[in-house]
């Protein structure tokens, strides 16, 4: 089965795949998020898998919105440890290591421990495309931070591992097919999705109101901006129930009174997060 991601091969977003599917899947990598989505509505492949929230930077917005606006919908949610790795040629040492490249969320998460070694960060476009990059160069003095994955596909030495500042770095992914494509035999514990609010005094409040009338926990609360809509936003939801739980069907109906553009982005079991 074709699995798609964002980024090169090694990225976190591989490392992910194989914990959800394990190993007998293939993953193909895209540049952008919209190539993800796009190959999983043109059926290019079975199912894609992005991020969607970072434990430390908050939301990935992309994706969100990704989700959003197109036909699929998340089937899966998997939480996936971040353990950063410099990276080298091999025999290179660390005393030898004056500049480091990588995506800018990991230079910041490392910040520390790069200070502490005087090397210099250096932004790059994603973590495992510096390793690419840095495979076909050969300076010995250069390194990146990167997972162990990528060690093993770009024939490189793990300098020192587990170098971020906040050992419990963790990304949520969520896995997700086309709407007409979900798997029946899938449980559902936890439901995503998004709504706009009609324009009318405590028409929030009353969405919110609503949700607990219903006895549904809210996970997650987030607003986004409407980018046809000028200051108007969308509101991003997690609540711990199925779609087809009774009271969750219920509440939708009632939600239609204050909400709009009500979309269910997926529902899903309920992962488990693992802590470093």
């Amino acid at each position: 089965m074709k699995v798609a991601f964002q980024g090169s091969r090694g990225a976190y977003s591989e490392e992910a795949i194989y914990r959800y599917f394990g190993e007998d899947v293939t993953p193909v990598g895209f540049e952008l998020s919209e190539q993800v989505f796009e190959a999983v509505v043109q059926q290019e492949v079975a199912t894609g898998l992005v991020p969607v929230e970072n434990s430390i930077v908050g939301n990935v917005n992309v994706n969100l919105e990704l989700f959003n606006t197109l036909p699929v919908f998340a089937f899966a949610e998997v939480y996936h440890p971040i353990k950063h790795c410099l990276l080298s040629h091999k025999g290179a040492r660390l005393d030898e290591i004056e500049k480091v490249h990588s995506h800018p969320i990991a230079l910041a998460q490392c910040r520390d421990y790069l200070n502490r070694h005087n090397i210099q960060s250096i932004p790059d476009f994603d973590t495992a495309g510096s390793c690419k990059l840095l495979k076909d160069r050969s300076h010995f003095n250069e390194g990146t931070i990167a997972s162990r994955l990528c060690a093993e596909f770009y024939d490189l030495d793990i300098i020192d591992d587990d170098i971020q500042k906040v050992q419990n770095n963790i990304t949520r992914f969520l896995v997700f097919t086309r709407e007409d494509e979900v798997p029946s035999a899938i449980s559902q514990e936890k439901t995503s999705l998004s709504f706009s609010t009609k324009h009318h005094p405590g028409a929030l409040l009353n969405c919110l109101q609503t949700f607990k009338n219903f006895d549904l926990n809210l996970t997650k609360l987030e607003s986004r901006p409407i980018p046809e809509n000028p200051f108007e936003y969308y509101f991003f939801v997690d609540l711990l129930a199925g779609i087809n739980d009774p009271n969750t069907q219920q509440c939708l109906k009632v939600l239609d009174k204050d909400a709009s553009k009500i979309k269910v982005l997926g529902s899903y079991p309920k992962g488990e997060i693992a802590l470093l």
